[in-house]
């Protein structure tokens, strides 16, 4: 499931965006949508990979048996949406780079798997050095 996060994110990556992708499973392993981080391409703030992959899967009766895959650790909105929709299981690709709202997820019930993925963690963190301030943008940080 990590793999297709992760060509979401190198998909980002080629197109001029943040290499972070996620996908949304049932509990069987099936593929319910997929997507990556787009503020760059699409200048919206909002899509984020863990959104993009959500809106992706349409509908769903439910969430609560659901699987949120992401190469990086959810930030405080993407953990918003996991919480809001009662998903049950988050597999991160890494928190190193960030560590985002994992913490927050487990205390309140969501499980949480971090596969602390060398693939996903050199990816983000070679993006990090070359374009900081994109970085910076997307993760709520002052510019100035």
């Amino acid at each position: 499931m990590l793999a297709v996060a992760l060509e979401e994110a190198r998909i980002g990556l080629a197109e001029g965006g943040i290499p972070i992708g996620a996908a949304l499973f049932d509990d069987k392993g099936n593929l319910l949508g997929r997507g990556h981080n787009r503020r760059v391409q699409e200048n919206d703030p909002s899509v984020h990979a863990e959104t993009d992959a959500f809106r992706k899967a349409g509908r769903q009766r439910s969430y609560h048996d659901k699987i949120m895959v992401t190469t990086l650790a959810p930030c405080w909105y993407c953990s918003g949406l996991v919480r809001q929709f009662k998903i049950g299981r988050v597999v991160v690709g890494e928190s190193v780079n960030f560590p985002g709202g994992v913490d927050w997820l487990r205390e309140n019930g969501v499980e949480v798997i971090d596969m602390q993925s060398k693939d996903c963690e050199h990816l983000l963190r070679e993006f990090i050095a070359a374009k900081p301030e994109v970085w910076n943008e997307d993760i709520g940080e002052r510019l100035d």
